[in-house]
Order: C-alpha cells, then sequence, then structure tokens
C-alpha cells in the first residue's frame, strides 16, 4: 500500500495507519521506518515505509514477522512473583505495586546491610536499555554495577570503543551517505571506491546503526568490496579479495597489509605528518609481520593480504566496515587498533565517503541509546571506584559503556569478593542462553544471588531459572521512546497496549520516584523525554509529528575545532592527533601498539589438544530470521529455521561419516552440544560453525528442560574469565572441538 508523505497517520479502511520508527523488543539494532497498521488495539500488519531516507522502505524478516510476536498470547502478561522453587516455574500474579514494594524493601535491605555496590543490573544486546538501565542503576539502586549479561570479556562492541576511544576520540562509521536526508544525492559525499567488510555480514546483521542494504546500493554505483571473513558470505562472493582467515587471526591480516602499506609508501603521507602521532613505532611493530609469517599465522595467501591491502590504500576514498568478530578474541583491542590504523594512515578517516567520525545527531544521548553514564556522576568516587572490574583493568573506564567487567561479576558471585552480589536484575537478557560465555558456570552461579528480578516480553530460560519477580515488558509498538545511534534522531510511537505490560521507560521511572525522587524529577515519561530532547530543540509530540530529523554533517571536524571540547583543531585525544602508539597503556602496562594473540586453545596454542579436537570452531554469525535468542518463539521464523544448524565443508562431513541434516555433536574439554549438520562448501575445511542463542520455546519450561537451553547450547564449549590484558575480548568466536554422529 501508498503512504501520504505529509501525514504520520491517516486511515486505509478500517485499518489505522501510522508512520514512525520500530526498535526493540522483538530485536533490531537499527531503528528502520515503518508503517504500523493497526485494527483497535491490534497490530495487524507492518510495512517498510517508503518516503524514508533511511532504509528506503526495505524491511527484514524480523521487522516483517512483528504482529506474530507481538500479539502471541504466550507473553509475560503482568508481574509473577514466584511461588515454588526456582526452576519450578510456578508463579502467582501480583499488581505493578505490589512488584515494586517487594523490590523497594529488597534494595532497602541491601542498602542497610551490604551497600548498594552488592546490586548488580544486565542487559542484552545494546538497544534502548542501553541508556535506561544505566540510570535505574545509578540513580535509583545507587550502585555502579551495570554489567552486559556475563558476556565474556564484554565482547559486543566494546573492545572496538576502547580503541577508538583512546586511539581517536570518537566513534566512526562507513559513511554511506547516511549523515545527510539527501542520500545520495548529497553533492558533498563521494561513493568509497572500496568497502572493507571485516568480521561481519551486515546485510543479515545490521549492527550497529549500519544498513547492510546501503552496501548493496554502493556496490551497484561501482563500489569494490575487500571481505576479510572465514566464511564465503553473499559479500565474499562479490568481492575482489576474499581474505579466508582462520578464526582469531584479525590482527595479524590487519598488520601485514599495514606493513604493506607503510614499506610500498602508498600511506597517505600529508595525513601522517599533520595528524599522526606514532607512526614510526607503528612501522618499526608492522615488519614483525611480514606476509610469510602472517600467511602461516592466518592461513590467508600472501598475495591475497598484499593484493588486498594495495587496492585498499590506492582507493579513494575508501572505508572499512566492521562487525562482531573483532571483539570476539583475547586482543579485540588490538585488531581494533590495526583496523583503525589502516583508515588512518591511508587518509579515509571524517572524509567523504570514508570513516566518519560520528556522534549522537543534535546531541541527544539520553533515552536514545548510547548514554550508558547516565546517572553515573551522581555516584561518590569511592562508590564509582567500587566498579566491579575496574581496579584491575583501567582500559575498562574508556570503552563506549562505563559497564562492570561480565567476567568480574561473575566472580564476585561466585566467591563473594570483593563482596557480595545480593541482587541481579536482567532486564532484556537471555544469560546462559545467549549472553554469557560458559554457560554452566554462570547458571550455577546465579542460582547463588539471593534475589533476581527478569524485565522481558516472554518468559526465557534465565527467567524461569533464577527469577524471583518476572517484569512484563512493553514492545516497540507499545512505547514512546526516541532512536539515535548514531544519526537521524528518530521518534518511536505507541500505537498498541499489551495487557498490563510497562515499557522500560515506565519502570524505572516508577521504581526512581520511589528509591530516589530527587534524581528522577519529571511526572510522566514524556516530560522525561522532553528533557531528554532538549539539544534537539524539539518536544516529544513535534518529533513524532516530524518522525525523524536529520542534522548537518561535518567532515574533516579535525581542522575546523569540532571535535575538541577546547575548539581548537586536532582530535579528542590527549596528544590531539590518532594515537597509532598509545602512551597511556604504557602507563596501564599494556602494549602501546596492536599486535596477533594466539586463541587460548588452536593448532598454535594447543597442539596437543588438537589430537583430540582437531577442528577450529567458530560461532555466532547472524541468520535471517533470529536476533541473538530472540523470535525462537516465532512459527513464522521457526518454519525457515527449525533447528540450530552446525555448518561444515562436505570434505569434513565425509571425514566424520555425517550428512546434511544428521543431528551432530560438537565437543571440546569444556563440553558438548548438538546441532544439525548443514554441509557448505564455503568453510574451510578445518573450520565449522556452531548457531548460538538456542532454546525450545515448544518445550518444557520447568527444570531439568528449561526449554532445552542446554541441549543445543554453543556456549556449553567456550570460556569466561579467559579475557585479553586490556580486561576487554575473549574468544568466543574462536576455539577448538570435534564432530560426531548424534
Amino acid at each position: 500500500m501508498g503512504s501520504d508523505s505529509k501525514k504520520v497517520q491517516w486511515q486505509e479502511g478500517d485499518l489505522t495507519v501510522t508512520r514512525t520508527c520500530a526498535w526493540t523488543a522483538p530485536g533490531c539494532h537499527d531503528g528502520c521506518a515503518v508503517l504500523y497498521y493497526t485494527k483497535g488495539n491490534e497490530l495487524v500488519k507492518v510495512e517498510g515505509d517508503p518516503e524514508s531516507k533511511y532504509n528506503f522502505g526495505r524491511l527484514c524478516m524480523r521487522c516483517l514477522s512483528m504482529p506474530e510476536l507481538v500479539n502471541d498470547p504466550k507473553r509475560v502478561k503482568w508481574p509473577m512473583k514466584r511461588i515454588g522453587e526456582r526452576g519450578e516455574n510456578k508463579w502467582e500474579r501480583i499488581t505493578w505495586d505490589q512488584a515494586y514494594d517487594i523490590i523497594e524493601e529488597k534494595v532497602r535491605e541491601i542498602w542497610k546491610d551490604y551497600g548498594p555496590e552488592s546490586i548488580v543490573t544486565a542487559i542484552g544486546t545494546g538497544r534502548n536499555t542501553w541508556s535506561i538501565v544505566p540510570k535505574l542503576t545509578y540513580s535509583a539502586f545507587k550502585s555502579p554495577n551495570f554489567s552486559m549479561g556475563f558476556l565474556a570479556g564484554d565482547s559486543c562492541y566494546l573492545p572496538r570503543a576502547a580503541a577508538m576511544g583512546t586511539m581517536l576520540g570518537d566513534f566512526f562509521i562507513t559513511d554511506a551517505s547516511q549523515m545527510d536526508e539527501r542520500r545520495y544525492e548529497n553533492p558533498e559525499w563521494k561513493r568509497p571506491e572500496v568497502v572493507v567488510i571485516w568480521g561481519n555480514n551486515p546485510i543479515i546483521s545490521n549492527g550497529d546503526g549500519f544498513l547492510g542494504h546501503w552496501i548493496v546500493d554502493m556496490m551497484k554505483m561501482g563500489t569494490k568490496l575487500i571481505v576479510v571473513d572465514p566464511h564465503l558470505t553473499w559479500f565474499a562472493s562479490r568481492a575482489d579479495y576474499w581474505l579466508q582467515l582462520r578464526p582469531g587471526t584479525d590482527a595479524a591480516v590487519g598488520l601485514a597489509m599495514l606493513n604493506v602499506i607503510i614499506q610500498e609508501g602508498l600511506y597517505d603521507k600529508e595525513f601522517v605528518e599533520k595528524w599522526i602521532y606514532g607512526f614510526e613505532q607503528l612501522a618499526e611493530r608492522v615488519k614483525e609481520y611480514p606476509l610469510d609469517k602472517a600467511e602461516e599465522i592466518t592461513w590467508v595467501p600472501a598475495e591475497k593480504i598484499a593484493a588486498a591491502a594495495r587496492l585498499f590504500a590506492k582507493a579513494k576514498p575508501a572505508a572499512i566496515q566492521w562487525g562482531l568478530a573483532i571483539d570476539t578474541q583475547r586482543a579485540g583491542v588490538s585488531v581494533a587498533n590495526s583496523i583503525c590504523a589502516l583508515v588512518a594512515i591511508t587518509g579515509n578517516l571524517d572524509v567523504p565517503g570514508g570513516n566518519h567520525l560520528i556522534r549522537s545527531a543534535f546531541g541527544v544521548d539520553r533515552l536514545a541509546h548510547v548514554a550508558s553514564d547516565w546517572g553515573l556522576a551522581e555516584l561518590s568516587e569511592e562508590m564509582r571506584a567500587k566498579r566491579l572490574g575496574v581496579a584491575e583493568y583501567p582500559l575498562l573506564k574508556f570503552g563506549l559503556a562505563v559497564t562492570s567487567r561480565g567476567d568480574t561479576v561473575l566472580e564476585a558471585i561466585e566467591t563473594d569478593r570483593p563482596y557480595p552480589v545480593r541482587m541481579y536484575w536482567m532486564e532484556s537478557t537471555n544469560t546462559f542462553v545467549n549472553t554469557s560465555a560458559e554457560a554452566p558456570r554462570v547458571y550455577k552461579a546465579l542460582k547463588k544471588v539471593p534475589f533476581v528480578v527478569c524485565v522481558d516480553p516472554v518468559l526465557t530460560p534465565s527467567a524461569v531459572a533464577f527469577a524471583d519477580l518476572v517484569l512484563p515488558a512493553a514492545m516497540s509498538v507499545e512505547r514512546d521512546s526516541l532512536r539515535n545511534w548514531w544519526t537521524p534522531l528518530r521518534s518511536i510511537s505507541k500505537v498498541t497496549q499489551f495487557e498490563d505490560c510497562k515499557t522500560d521507560e515506565e519502570i524505572v521511572l516508577d521504581l526512581g520516584k520511589r528509591l530516589n525522587p530527587e534524581a528522577f524529577p519529571w511526572d510522566t515519561v514524556e516530560d522525561m523525554i522532553d528533557w531528554a530532547l532538549k539539544p534537539a530543540g524539539v518536544t516529544f509530540k513535534e518529533l513524532e509529528e516530524k518522525v525523524v530529523m536529520w542534522p548537518k554533517a561535518h567532515y574533516k571536524k579535525y581542522e575546523s575545532g569540532k571535535l575538541r571540547p577546547d575548539g581548537e583543531p586536532g582530535f579528542n585525544t590527549d596528544t590531539g592527533l590518532v594515537n597509532l602508539y598509545q602512551d597511556i597503556f604504557v602507563e596501564w602496562g599494556l602494549d602501546p601498539l596492536p599486535y596477533h594473540m594466539e586463541p587460548v586453545y588452536s593448532p598454535v596454542a594447543t597442539p596437543q589438544l588438537m589430537k583430540e579436537y582437531p577442528l577450529v570452531l567458530t560461532a555466532g554469525a547472524r541468520s535471517w530470521e533470529f536476533f541473538h535468542s530472540e523470535h525462537r518463539q516465532s512459527a513464522t521464523m521457526r518454519e525457515f529455521h527449525p533447528n540450530p544448524r552446525v555448518t561444515m565443508h562436505p570434505d569434513t562431513a565425509a571425514k566424520y561419516g555425517i550428512k546434511e541434516g544428521d543431528w551432530v555433536w560438537i565437543e571440546n574439554n569444556l563440553g558438548k552440544c548438538k546441532q544439525v549438520a548443514v554441509l557448505d562448501p564455503g568453510w574451510d575445511p578445518r573450520v565449522v560453525h556452531g548457531e548460538h542463542g538456542w532454546w525450545f520455546p515448544e518445550r518444557e519450561a520447568a527444570e531439568p528442560t528449561l526449554y532445552g537451553a542446554f541441549e543445543s547450547n554453543i556456549n556449553n564449549l567456550t570460556t569466561q574469565c579467559t579475557t585479553g590484558p586490556t580486561g576487554y575480548g575473549a574468544p568466543i568466536k574462536n576455539t577448538i572441538c570435534k564432530i560426531y554422529k548424534a
């Protein structure tokens, strides 16, 4: 159906059509423009908004299936209190006031007997909760411990964020013209001659405020691709160079490319001379990674690395679009540093069609995803210093989020050191099923925490296993809120109400006004949104009428003083330059330059163990149907993707007597799980890939089944507390295994 570009709401027969933006839940990282078709209080259909300059009317399967998930009668409908033992799945319906009374009583008891630091909050993948749960943590609970659901090494964007924060002083994103409403018609924008897709499949994942379709658009205009990925993705099949690396060796690829570019003088000499600190030291370091050594480490032919380096360096402009695989290795920060260096020395930093230095549109951070420090300043220095992990790992101060380190939270629960964890608040995180590595260990630990609250739209295995209270979270269509991350600024409009669900914003405001009303001066959520929107100069109602607001984009901001608080030219770093060499790392006892670090278990690190577990195991690639552990309750999605898949080369399957469709055990020294074999010649025969996030909502909820949460759980085979020296990064996507028919 069409749309009226001048209206935000209109009628089509008996359907009301609302133009707005979708976010979560159900899941997605982007916030595409949509048309919601409602009949009364029911969401009937979702379409992409054809007038949108963001997604141009395109939507993924996850958004199109939203009516099924929103209207699912099995959703959590109202607050529930556990009445049986943990894991029995026995609940009593209570009111919101009763739930708040229980929470308030427990929080005040903990304040009195243990101190606020004994309260830990946790979220899943970064979404609206990324801003609102920190405010709950710091301002309402008065605790410094906001975390990411036992995510080992905080291995989701934070290693990259820490690298960019210390090296560049800002974050970057591939410039696909999305900074300007005119998009590809913007005369200032230039199409990248080359885009490097490194460690992600953006057409499926659409991560970190970047829509993969934009790369397809640019390919149609002539952009060439280099893809760094162990799997032959759709993009890799269309790339000029596909670098099929061994999982966990990305830094060696980056350093070898830098070596070629520097040795052959292909770098941007003017930019390096004016804006780079530590070029000489980096030039010396990369000599340690000649092409033949890089080939030995990475399995990528030397000539391919060299050719890709030359193509990238000679392209003007060029950009790198990166993903989660950068973070999920012990030296995740170091990998990110090497990639940042590639962007910087080739002169592709903050130029049209390069890697744009980006901040949230109009400076609107609160409620819009990026403000994980919201409320932190209200805590005393003494309380902030109690944040779990920060004493041992000072780099944690420089990541995107001021999170408590997930591994340290786990150790604190297990040992009661440096203090006990008495309350755990989990909001839209499915802990041992998805977020955490070493699933059995995390499951055992959380059983020990005396008081657990779960906020989620659905009853997950984590809720059944641990929760004393379950609070029903509203979905995207059921709340008013904001979307930024990074641009444009978008409104999210409520069009339906499901039973007694409340939005994350409502829950936090309600509890905040009970526990610390001075820090929550707003009467309503709309008041809170209006306050958050002040930097943009609009109210929520005004933004709803616009749906979207585009700020003016600026390039080469380092030349005009737009990056530094003092208004001087340069980067927002301690030197005012791009820090290829990190002095602050030296102060912390860390290597100031990028380097390769072997995975904990690998052909190089553990050759004896490889005799029993001869295959490299990687995991976690995104699928079209699911967003991490979400959507498994969708009959539509499960029709497309009914079972977990372990993917392998046909030669590997033949070697182990496995056929397409066989149930297969994946096993290593830590544990095992079973998934269905899929044969794919796009994998190296020495590598297999397992899927993450699997549970089976159609099965028994109560223990010991827990919706089959352990049966196909790839995190039975991964490790917690084996991070790199920075505290960031963990070997989640690079370990070892054996496979055999189940």
